[in-house]
């Protein structure tokens, strides 16, 4: 099933090795990572089973105070995630909020449009330089 808004792509690196590639691309790019959450960490605390699930927390006030400006709500969005997981077939992915979607759940319109297209622009570019896609 697919979730709603989610943009989800196949790495062709471990979940490792894709964490890693995913928190490069976000610095190379200038954003702020504010925090990096090892899900299976946390789940073999209590004793219980989780294959590799990182997320990455990050972003930069430039990009996300117009979308703010244009509907406060966003605030509970953003900053920008990204999950690396692997599935149980043992393929990774990443998968991200898709920002048109963020826009639609908090009603925000075109008054934001530029912000939400170089928000989207810059995503795909992570996701395309994390991921390995239009690389030979």
């Amino acid at each position: 099933m697919k979730a709603e808004g989610l943009i989800t792509r196949r790495s062709p690196c471990q979940p490792k090795e894709t964490l890693q590639r995913l928190e490069a691309a976000v610095a190379k790019r200038g954003l702020t990572t504010f925090a990096r959450i090892d899900h299976a960490s946390g789940a073999a605390q209590v004793n219980q089973s989780l294959r590799p699930t990182d997320l990455l927390i990050f972003g930069n006030a430039r990009g996300g105070t117009p979308l703010m400006q244009a509907g406060q709500t966003v605030g509970i969005d953003l900053p920008l995630k990204a999950l690396v997981w692997q599935d149980g077939d043992g393929i990774t992915w990443l998968s991200y909020n898709d920002p048109a979607w963020i826009a639609g759940r908090h009603g925000i319109g075109l008054d934001a449009k530029a912000a939400l297209d170089g928000m989207s622009k810059m995503l795909q570019a992570i996701a395309a330089e994390v991921t390995g896609e239009g690389q030979a």
